[in-house]
């Protein structure tokens, strides 16, 4: 068994060691601050997808003018583009990727 000098000594470098450290409150700041930088990080991520999926495209408020808007871009020679629902706006764009069109059945075929 340790004796009371052993762990009084124990006790003062414990002590020394969290002076130190400046107490438990420096490593809950440090953890603190690490939540903090990753929940900036996120934050910047989902404002940069926002960016690229939606903001960055033109906007069509209905299907229909999404639609004409398709139909135009292939009487103009563009093919391979779909439409989508865009899942931040709720609005409707373009995209050439495929995979990415909405349930209803476009993109519009080729006439």
């Amino acid at each position: 068994m340790a004796s009371k000098k052993n762990r009084s000594s124990w006790a003062k470098e414990k002590a020394q060691f969290n002076a130190q450290l400046g107490g438990f409150d420096a490593l809950d700041d440090v953890f603190a601050r690490e939540d903090s930088r990753h929940a900036h990080l996120a934050e910047e991520r989902d404002s940069a997808q926002r960016y690229k999926a939606c903001e960055s495209k033109n906007r069509y408020a209905t299907l229909a003018e999404a639609q004409e808007n398709l139909a135009w871009c292939q009487k103009q020679g563009k093919r391979g583009l779909q439409i989508y629902e865009c899942p931040y706006c709720g609005g409707w764009h373009l995209t050439s990727h495929p995979g990415r069109t909405c349930d209803i059945g476009f993109p519009i075929p080729d006439s």
